[in-house]
C-alpha cells in the first residue's frame, strides 16, 4: 500500500504539502494541488482517516438515528443530511431504531462509542427514556431532533409546524364540501400526531363544524393494523364518514388498503387526504392529495443546525426551533365533492 510519503516523493513535494492538499487545512497553489492530485491517482492512494482523526481527536463523522429506512419520509431527510454533511466533509453514520425505545438508547450509546461529534435523531414512537438524550447533551455532544420533537428534553429540533399543516389538509377537504372527517393517526404518545389532531380539531372549529369523538380513530405506525381498523370502521355504508385524513404514510396506507378490501372507491364513495407524500403515488388510481413534508430540506436543515453547534459550542440560551413549511398537492382523490 503507498504512503503519504510515495505520494511526496513522486509528486515531488513535501510530506506536508500532500497533507495539506488532503486535508484542505491550508491552502496549496493550484500547481502544487494539481501534481499531488495527479500522484494521488496514479499511486490510487487512500489517506488513513481512522489514524488521522485518532490523531487530531476528531472523527469528522456524524449519526443519524431514524425509525424505519422502509417508510419512504426517512430516505429523503437522509439523503438531505448527508448532502449537508459532506459540504463540510463530514461523513454520516445511518441507523434505524425499529421504533423501539430500547433499540433506541442501545443505538445512542453505539454513536457515542463510534466518536461521532453530532447525532442527528428522529425519536422512536415507542417509548424511549429520555434522559439518555440529556445525558448526550451533557457530555457536549450536539443532538438536534427532527421530525418528532420530544417533550421535556432542551434540544435544537427541526421540524414543520404539524397542527398547521394538517390543519391545512383538513380545511382543504371542508372547502371540497365534506362536514363528516374521520382523523386516522398514529400513536399519541408521538407530539407530532396530537399536534396534528390539533390542527384537525382547528380546522373543524373554524368552519363550525361540531367534533365528533367517534371520527378520530387512534391506530399506529403498522399498515396492516391500521387496515384492519378502518376495515371495522367502514364497512357499514351508511355510517361512513365524507372524507378521511390520514396523519402520516403508514397510515395513509393502511386506509388504502382497507378501500381495497372492501372495493370503496374515492372520491366517489370518501375523499381522502393524507400528510406524508407517498412515493409510490404515481402507482394509485386515482392519485391521492398530500400534505407534504420538506423531507430533505428538514435533513439538510437539521445537519447544517448542528454543524453550527460543533463549530460554536453547546447551547447557552434556549435551544434552536426551526419550522419549516409543509405544502398541499392536492390530486384526484379529494378533488370531486364527497356527498353526504
Amino acid at each position: 500500500m503507498p504512503s503519504i510519503k510515495k505520494v511526496a516523493e513522486v509528486a515531488g513535494v513535501s510530506v506536508g504539502t500532500v497533507s495539506h492538499v488532503i486535508t484542505g487545512s491550508v491552502n496549496v497553489s493550484e500547481p502544487l494541488r494539481l501534481k499531488v492530485q495527479a500522484a494521488i491517482r496514479k499511486l490510487n492512494y487512500h489517506p488513513n482517516h481512522v489514524a488521522r482523526s485518532l490523531k487530531a481527536g476528531k472523527t469528522r463523522t456524524l449519526g443519524i438515528i431514524v425509525p424505519d429506512m422502509t417508510i419512504p419520509y426517512f430516505p429523503q431527510v437522509i439523503r438531505g443530511a448527508e448532502a449537508a454533511a459532506r459540504k463540510k466533509d463530514y461523513s454520516l453514520i445511518a441507523v434505524n431504531s425499529d421504533d423501539d425505545g430500547k433499540r433506541q438508547t442501545e443505538l445512542l450509546s453505539l454513536l457515542r462509542s463510534q466518536r461521532v461529534e453530532g447525532i442527528l435523531l428522529v425519536v422512536a414512537a415507542a417509548p424511549a427514556p429520555l434522559e439518555q438524550i440529556s445525558r448526550i447533551l451533557e457530555a457536549e455532544i450536539p443532538v438536534v431532533c427532527l421530525d418528532r420533537i420530544p417533550d421535556r428534553v432542551r434540544v435544537d429540533s427541526v421540524s414543520v409546524d404539524d397542527a398547521a399543516a394538517a390543519e391545512m389538509g383538513v380545511r382543504h377537504l371542508i372547502e371540497m364540501g365534506a362536514r363528516r372527517i374521520a382523523l386516522v393517526t398514529g400513536p399519541m404518545a408521538l407530539k407530532n400526531e396530537r399536534r396534528r389532531l390539533q390542527g384537525y380539531r382547528k380546522a373543524l372549529a373554524d368552519a363550525g363544524i361540531a367534533e365528533d369523538e367517534g371520527l378520530i380513530w387512534s391506530g399506529n405506525l403498522r399498515m396492516e393494523d391500521v387496515a384492519a381498523l378502518c376495515r371495522e370502521w367502514i364497512a357499514d355504508a351508511k355510517s361512513r364518514p365524507d372524507a378521511i385524513f390520514s396523519t402520516n404514510g403508514p397510515t395513509a396506507l393502511g386506509v388504502l388498503r382497507a378501500f381495497r378490501d372492501l372495493g370503496v372507491e374515492t372520491p366517489r364513495d370518501i375523499a381522502f387526504a393524507t400528510f406524508d407524500e407517498l412515493t409510490v403515488a404515481d402507482l394509485f388510481t386515482p392519485s391521492i392529495t398530500t400534505v407534504v413534508q420538506p423531507a430533505y430540506e428538514i435533513g439538510h436543515r437539521a445537519t447544517e443546525l448542528l454543524l453550527e453547534r460543533l463549530e460554536s459550542g453547546p447551547a447557552t440560551d434556549e435551544p434552536a426551533t426551526v419550522k419549516l413549511q409543509a405544502t398541499l398537492k392536492v390530486r384526484e382523490s379529494s378533488r370531486v365533492r364527497a356527498t353526504s
